[in-house]
């Protein structure tokens, strides 16, 4: 009986909401539905689709306005630094892959490509003394497209060693580094450095021999580093032993060991990668306020020659 009364009750329901009321909206099971509004909701769903950029999630992000009309889209791109990575006039010269080689950009995506291929890689990775080796075999035997993984890794590290000094090469060969770029050229020469330590610390990371002994050469040199190492100037006079100067610091001890290995993990995976982002960041930035790729001279075309003035 209850359920006859309520199937009644919305049978009921829905013959009434087939009569229109006044304002020309229906009832379904006591909602008010306007046809009107849903028409309107459609259409701009529709619009949404059609065009993103005007939508209202769109416009949250951007916070740009997006009239039609030329000054308002010039000044919301000019505004914002997700559409204006480029300075506003790039000389065409500047971008010809005859005169840049394209270092600089490919350099870039390498980053990436280590940065994706790394994090995949640390899922299957164990930085320590009994693991570390088993970890690479079980990743190139067992794991699928794990050998595939670590190659893309190992030769994009190689790659992007050759296209940043390419890349700087290139900036000199130009004089890209002269006035007003000098500061960006210095922050080149430590992205340099810091693209071979990221190379040199993930050297030990598999553990093998070849890691072993290229980690055991490079920290001996680190010895004779000036005023830092005890065999290198200064050092002894500024109080450095085996125990305390930076060869010692960079292993965590005497030998290449355990403690060596988990630094060269940290500074691999966590703090080099650190500040080479910060370093990228800065770097485009000051490529923009630098007046943007450095270039040869400008060439006019002859619809672009003003007549001169007598």
């Amino acid at each position: 009986m209850a359920d006859n009364k309520g199937a009644g009750a919305e049978k009921e329901a829905v013959t009434q909401s087939t009569n229109g009321s006044e304002n020309g909206a229906r009832t379904l099971l006591g909602v008010n539905i306007d046809p009107d509004e849903i028409k309107k909701k459609a259409q701009m769903d529709l619009k949404a689709i059609q065009a993103p950029t005007k939508s209202e999630v769109y416009k949250s992000i951007f916070r740009v306005k997006h009239d039609q009309t030329a000054r308002s889209r010039t000044l919301g791109v000019l505004s914002n630094v997700f559409l204006h990575l480029h300075p506003a006039k790039v000389n065409r010269d500047a971008v010809r892959y005859s005169f840049t080689w394209g270092m600089g950009g490919i350099s870039f995506y390498l980053f990436w490509v280590l940065t994706w291929t790394g994090v995949l890689l640390m899922f299957y990775y164990h930085p320590t003394k009994v693991q570390a080796f088993r970890d690479i075999l079980y990743l190139e035997h067992d794991v699928p497209f794990g050998k595939l993984l670590r190659n893309m890794h190992r030769w994009a590290a190689h790659a992007m060693v050759l296209t940043v000094q390419l890349h700087m090469f290139r900036v000199f060969l130009t004089g890209s580094y002269k006035k007003p770029r000098q500061f960006n050229w210095s922050i080149g020469v430590i992205l340099l450095v810091l693209t071979l330590l990221l190379s040199f610390t993930g050297y030990l990371l598999p553990d093998d021999q070849l890691g072993f002994w290229a980690v055991t050469v490079g920290t001996n040199m680190a010895r004779a580093t000036p005023m830092l190492g005890h065999e290198g100037p200064f050092g002894p006079q500024l109080g450095m032993t085996p125990f305390n100067d930076v060869r010692f610091a960079l292993l965590g001890g005497s030998i290449v060991d355990a403690n060596a290995l988990l630094r060269a993990y940290i500074w691999h995976c966590i703090a080099i990668p650190g500040f080479a982002a910060t370093f990228m960041i800065v770097h485009f930035w000051r490529v923009r306020k630098d007046g943007g790729i450095s270039g040869p001279a400008r060439v006019m075309l002859e619809s672009e020659i003003k007549p001169l003035r007598r």
